[in-house]
């Protein structure tokens, strides 16, 4: 391995119900999404994971995740530090981060942030809107 690391590129970044992972070491994503909607707020959300990819790069490294409110300052929910290993450019690593139980105060563009030694990487909003109940069966 190098002496100098060199930081990796992020490849992708989805948000999804959950994953599961097949014999032969493939990802499967349950239930992509980019906005989540409820009756009435504030709104718990019961699971929702960040999957990342990181590529050409090399060295060892730390991810960091959040979700900020709306007002792009405050926390809702923050991750634990991931490692992020890779022997040599062509490797690549992948990361999965479940958050359970997220509370959404008001409807409003929340914002996923991926940072990767402090530096921050990727920021993507995530839309919380209030929906209609749908009308009951007579």
């Amino acid at each position: 391995m190098n002496e100098q690391p060199i930081p990796p590129d992020l490849q992708s970044c989805v948000l999804c119900d959950d994953v599961r992972q097949e014999r032969n070491g493939k990802f499967i994503l349950i239930g992509l999404f980019d906005t989540i909607g409820g009756p009435c707020f504030p709104l718990t959300y019961p699971r929702l994971c960040v999957v990342t990819r990181w590529c050409s790069g090399e060295g060892e490294f730390r991810q960091y995740s959040r979700i900020l409110a709306p007002d792009q300052r405050t926390p809702v929910i923050e991750g634990k530090v991931i490692p992020v290993r890779l022997q040599n450019p062509e490797a690549t690593a992948t990361n999965i981060e479940f958050f359970l139980n997220v509370a959404f105060r008001k409807p409003g563009p929340y914002w996923i942030e991926i940072l990767l030694d402090g530096d921050l990487k990727l920021r993507f909003p995530l839309r919380a809107e209030q929906v209609s109940r749908p009308p009951s069966a007579v």
